[in-house]
């Protein structure tokens, strides 16, 4: 099987209706029968339509694979539960975000909107940082594809007091990098209380490629997932979550320019096809953390660099990170119509979305469709161009503030119930309209009609 992105231009829609439908029929139009689309996101809308960039997952003709439309099948929700406030936070890897699009410097973000809601439901790119994971208390950690399908209305998520968490890593040809992923599980087992029943070194290795698309967004291609596939389908009553660790090839130079350079993060973008593709097949919790390739990356002197970049280069397996995030990853719960739903959280359990400005992916399309409030953040620059004015957002579904501090205010205004205006000034005028019916719809002169045509002797009975 083979992990790859895909360019693809779609002609506009008036007023931008109904886009989940619409994508979704030109986008598996556009694609070969054997081929499952993994991620979409719409990069830029412009005179010349949406211009949209796919992850798809190749090759699959000898597999067990989801139905090709999974990412787009939506699920409306018949209710808003309003008896708890919880937000999802979501900085969508390999965009370059000014915040969040480094090394988990999204994490102060993610505890300051946790302090506002009851649970926080929010993913790797934010908090993991290296060595470091500084997730809430109320935070629900899981990947990206599983907000995708919570706010869709098909999954819902149980929390979980701890998971069977298996890791896989390259066989490196240096012995070092594996003896120090399995000290990492190890000093996690033993510090954390992870759960850890196997690690397994693959000598039969993916290889994942770094790569940028037309867009300047990290995406990249990974060949013989297959190999992942078979293990984790050989020991699926093993494990609740799976955490890996494999080389990521990009050129040498980039692991000094990506320190000491303006230059988007190369790594995350094929790290997120790879847990997409993993979650959606096997509905289960993953993250990734790569191998670096040698020790004289590893040896590299930087001196002091950008604070957003720092947790990186202070670790040697960037995994402590990931296995604390997946030590305690809800559960992924299918078919929610069927279970009892206490102590489930579904899309009639989101009160709002919170992404950077710009970011049109399923999940703001799905939050759209389904009524959910988006706060959209202008301070946290990135490389989307699509204005999220034009989408035929409800009144007061969407609300676009400069920065994060800002949007929790917006959070608190959307829970106590307040009109947001009523907290501003000046506070316009009333708006008072007059309605005047025509002829045929005073219903008092039919009314009177109708009496004056009732024969005699009725009206007579009538009126007395």
């Amino acid at each position: 099987m083979f992990l790859h992105e895909k360019e693809i231009t779609v002609p506009l829609v008036k007023n931008h209706t109904e886009l989940l439908d619409y994508f979704s029929t030109v986008v598996l139009k556009n694609l070969p029968a054997n081929d499952m689309p993994v991620r979409f996101v719409v990069t830029r809308t412009d005179d010349k339509g949406y211009h949209c960039e796919l992850g798809v997952l190749s090759d699959t003709d000898n597999f067990q694979i989801p139905p090709r439309h999974s990412i787009f099948e939506f699920k409306k929700r018949d209710f808003e539960n309003t008896e708890q406030f919880n937000a999802v936070l979501l900085v969508p890897t390999g965009i370059g975000s000014e915040i969040g699009g480094h090394s988990g410097d999204a994490g102060p973000i993610a505890r300051l909107v946790a302090a506002s809601c009851d649970n926080l439901i929010t993913h790797p790119n934010v908090v993991n940082a290296a060595d470091i994971n500084e997730i809430p208390d109320n935070g629900l950690y899981v990947e990206g594809s599983v907000i995708t399908r919570l706010l869709m209305g098909h999954v819902g998520l149980q929390k979980a007091r701890s998971n069977r968490v298996i890791l896989l890593i390259d066989k490196h040809e240096d012995k070092f990098f594996c003896e120090s992923a399995i000290n990492s599980v190890s000093a996690a087992r033993a510090a954390l209380g992870l759960d850890c029943p196997e690690v397994v070194m693959m000598e039969d290795k993916i290889l994942m490629h770094s790569l940028y698309s037309s867009s300047g967004r990290a995406v990249g291609k990974i060949n013989y997932f297959e190999r992942i596939y078979e293990i984790l389908s050989n020991k699926r009553s093993q494990y609740d979550a799976v955490a890996l660790s494999s080389v990521i090839k990009v050129p040498q130079n980039f692991h000094t320019d990506y320190y000491l350079e303006d230059m988007l993060n190369p790594w995350g973008g094929v790290e997120a096809m790879l847990t997409h593709t993993i979650s959606l097949l096997f509905n289960i919790p993953s993250a990734h953390s790569p191998m670096l390739e040698t020790r004289e990356i590893l040896d590299l002197d930087l001196g002091i660099i950008d604070p957003r970049k720092a947790a990186e280069i202070i670790s040697v397996t960037f995994l402590h990170s990931i296995l604390k995030g997946l030590h305690k990853s809800p559960r992924i719960i299918q078919n929610i119509s069927s279970h009892n739903h206490s102590g489930i959280v579904s899309a009639s359990d989101i009160s709002c979305l919170i992404i950077p400005d710009g970011c049109v992916g399923v999940p703001t399309l799905a939050a759209m469709e389904q009524g959910i409030p988006v706060i959209a953040v202008r301070e946290n620059k990135n490389r989307m161009r699509n204005r999220l004015e034009d989408l035929p957002f409800d009144s007061n579904k969407l609300f676009i503030v400069d920065n994060y501090l800002e949007a929790v205010g917006v959070m608190n205004v959307l829970k106590s119930g307040v009109a947001i205006e009523s907290v501003r000034r000046p506070l316009s005028n009333t708006s008072v309209s007059e309605s005047q019916m025509s002829q045929e719809q005073d219903f008092s002169k039919t009314t009177i009609d109708k009496v004056d045509t009732l024969p005699k002797d009725n009206r007579q009975r009538k009126e007395a």
